[in-house]
């Protein structure tokens, strides 16, 4: 990550080495910020793709979750990918041909161990 406008101007003017150790902190703390909300996000995207999951199975939201991380592991896709496509069809988008058919599988799957 490169560091903002201020930050580089900071590296090159800090007197002291503990001044630079603390500005490596600052840098890194923001990082880590920006990780966390990257994060915070997805899981926002998880949990509406599993909401639509256990819509159209209908089934619990751990079944749900199993169900997503499994068409994400057998189509080589993240999750948070995953979700996001099928999020993305409730505006009009289409599932990439991949997950649409991964995601036909799973619920099939689904429904089959319902009935038993």
């Amino acid at each position: 990550m490169t560091p903002p406008r201020e930050e580089r101007r900071l590296l090159r003017t800090v007197p002291s080495e503990g001044d630079g150790a603390l500005l490596a902190d600052v840098v890194e703390l923001r990082a880590r910020n920006e990780q966390l909300g990257r994060a915070l996000v997805s899981h926002a995207v998880i949990d509406q793709a599993r909401g639509m999951v256990m819509a159209l199975a209908p089934c619990s939201g751990e079944r749900a979750w199993d169900l997503l991380v499994g068409v994400s592991q057998r189509c080589n896709i993240k999750l948070r990918d995953v979700a996001a496509a099928l999020v993305a069809t409730t505006k009009d988008r289409m599932l990439p041909e991949p997950v649409q058919r991964e995601l036909r599988r799973a619920l099939r799957r689904l429904h089959a161990e319902d009935r038993r």
